[in-house]
């Protein structure tokens, strides 16, 4: 199973950034496809915190009906999973948080790595490179030409 990153969800919503074409049919693809993808809860809360801030997004933050709506869109997926917490997520995620260089913000992506683990993914779709800190999750960046 593949799971998607916030950031390109975030890519996916907006159109005025660069890379909004290949990250919206990178989501359309899953979206429609036989196989399942997953998003974590997380990442869900934090789509919706990063698009609705004016202090990112200026006069252009989506509003939060918007926001919203995107969600409501990506949640009719019939192939969707939305990924939560498992009875052994925290030992996981317990593995992950107790090495080297893993605390501030960081200890977020450990979270949607625990989460992705726990639900068997396979490849996140990111273009996050604190990932690497968790070498048993394999990353992808869409965004990047060979991956295209």
């Amino acid at each position: 199973m593949l799971a998607v990153d916030t950031n390109i969800l975030v890519y996916a919503h907006r159109r005025e950034v660069q890379e909004h074409r290949v990250a919206e049919k990178a989501i359309a693809n899953l979206a429609t496809g036989d196989g399942p993808w997953g998003i974590a809860w997380p990442c869900i809360y934090e789509f919706f915190s990063v698009v609705t801030n004016r202090r990112i997004w200026k006069q252009s933050a989506s509003s939060p009906a918007q926001a919203a709506a995107q969600i409501d869109a990506w949640l009719a997926s019939p192939s969707l999973r939305l990924l939560g917490e498992t009875d052994d997520f925290w030992i996981i995620l317990a593995g992950l948080i107790r090495r080297p260089r893993v605390q501030g913000p960081v200890v977020h992506d450990a979270r949607i790595a625990a989460l992705c683990l726990a639900h068997g993914v396979d490849l996140l779709l990111t273009r996050d490179r604190d990932f690497s800190s968790f070498p048993e999750l394999k990353t992808q960046n869409p965004l990047a030409q060979s991956a295209v």
